[in-house]
């Protein structure tokens, strides 16, 4: 059931004693380095922080296709039992759940964490034909595919961060999904998602949110 949380008011769960690798995936027109402040702060708390640069990343490649890249990189860089944590801003929250939803990334990935992700498309998207722009429209074949079994995520700790002034992702609420936990943060804008203290606070209390048992 879809837990809808003030991230204002909270504080981690558990105390930092057991942390995931995480791996970050940007969001269009992005790479890797956009996550730089979000990753220095996690990293001063002790997580070891990954990312990568997704190509293309202007839209012109499937959302499909990106997640494959994810699932190569992570192959690539950790043990097949490895567990690991993800954080998908924007875009990347729809190719990092594409990740676990098809590709395997159910059995790997313990918290999926979604930053201001179109889960139910942005009208933004229907500035652009590029073909990962058309899959982020409303009610894209990509989309409801997605969220026809959108329960099984439910069998890892998921989080869907996002704000309600966020321009990029129209309706804002199209963040919420009904399975996980919800938090919403009164950001300004969608870029600051992953700079704002309220949005690391929150990704902080969902990376040590205790595991699903």
């Amino acid at each position: 059931m879809n837990e809808n949380i003030d991230a204002s008011v909270l504080t981690p769960h558990t105390p930092l004693s057991s942390r995931n690798p995480v791996v970050m995936v940007h969001g269009i027109w992005d790479t890797g380095k956009i996550f730089l402040p979000m990753s220095l702060y996690l990293s001063r708390l002790g997580w070891t922080v990954y990312d990568l640069d997704l190509t293309p990343n202007n839209g012109d490649g499937r959302l499909e296709y990106l997640a494959e890249q994810v699932a190569e990189f992570i192959d690539r860089t950790f043990a097949p039992d490895a567990p690991i944590d993800l954080v998908g801003f924007s875009m990347g929250g729809l190719v990092s759940r594409y990740y676990v939803q098809r590709l395997g990334g159910i059995d790997h990935v313990q918290r999926l964490i979604t930053l201001s992700s179109p889960h139910n498309g942005t009208w933004v998207a229907y500035g652009s034909f590029r073909s990962g722009c058309l899959q982020m429209r409303p009610n894209s074949a990509f989309l409801q595919d997605l969220n026809q079994d959108v329960a099984m995520l439910d069998r890892l700790n998921f989080t869907s961060i996002w704000t309600p002034f966020d321009a990029m992702i129209v309706p804002a609420n199209s963040s919420q999904l009904p399975v996980g936990r919800e938090m919403r943060v009164w950001v300004p804008a969608h870029h600051y998602m992953i700079s704002d203290a309220q949005s690391l606070k929150a990704v902080t209390t969902a990376l040590t949110e205790p595991l699903r048992s």
